[in-house]
């Protein structure tokens, strides 16, 4: 069980992430997408919105650096073990809570406006739940296992091991001592990372760099042959016809 949870379910987890973008992408294009329920309700999602955009983009940066960034190297700046305890304590609890907050009001509009109501499918029911669990179990372990004075030092256990994974060298030996709650928490990222594919968080691999490049207005041109000879309006004719 140690070697599938440690050197097994990453790889699937991964493998699951990686084809099931390409087959999203490949069929499932036009559905590569947040199904935005704005035109039924703003006034909550303009609060829920950025409060768990910033939480989860501060989470993610927090597992960046604890987990794919050596310690050596953060001690060679000057962020020794004590101060990166703290950073991680009160700032990884900060953005949890950001982010849990948006979630729960995110539910909450979702529970009591009868329009994004039935616009929720099943699919978002279990993508809510994997996400707010993982967030959760993140920060049970964290508080659990951390004081003010110090705290589980997971860089030299967990942070190696994810960098073991991603270099094809799992080493599930490093996982055996840790505290049960990390352990659960780490088990419930992968089931969501396995998840992200086959959910509307899939558009967090979206960018609009398209928009940077398209003109403000676009316009179609008429084809005389389809519509008809009409008058040129002055100001409105293309330059050029293709």
């Amino acid at each position: 069980m140690s070697t599938f949870l440690w050197a097994g379910l990453p790889y699937i987890a991964l493998v699951s992430l990686v084809a099931g973008l390409i087959w999203r992408y490949r069929y499932d294009r036009y559905g590569w997408t947040t199904r935005s329920s704005q035109p039924y309700e703003s006034r909550l999602l303009n609060i829920a919105s950025p409060l768990f955009h910033y939480g989860i983009l501060f989470v993610f940066v927090g597992h960046v650096m604890g987990l794919l960034i050596p310690a050596s190297w953060t001690d060679a700046v000057g962020l020794t073990e004590y101060p990166y305890h703290l950073l991680s304590l009160f700032g990884g609890t900060a953005a949890g809570v950001l982010a849990v907050a948006g979630i729960a009001i995110l539910i909450y509009r979702r529970r009591t406006r009868d329009p994004v109501l039935r616009a929720t499918t099943g699919n978002d029911k279990v993508m809510y739940l994997m996400l707010v669990s993982a967030i959760l179990l993140g920060m049970w372990a964290k508080l659990s296992e951390s004081r003010i004075s110090s705290g589980y030092d997971y860089r030299q256990t967990i942070a190696p091991w994810s960098r073991g994974i991603l270099t094809l060298r799992p080493d599930p030996a490093l996982m055996e001592g840790v505290p049960v709650t990390y352990q659960i928490h780490a088990v419930a990222g992968m089931a969501l990372i396995a998840l992200v594919p086959f959910t509307r968080l899939v558009h967090m691999f979206s960018a609009p760099v398209r928009y940077l490049f398209r003109p403000y207005i676009v316009y179609r041109t008429r084809d005389p042959r389809v519509l008809g000879e009409r008058r040129p309006r002055r100001g409105w004719e293309p330059i050029d016809r293709v």
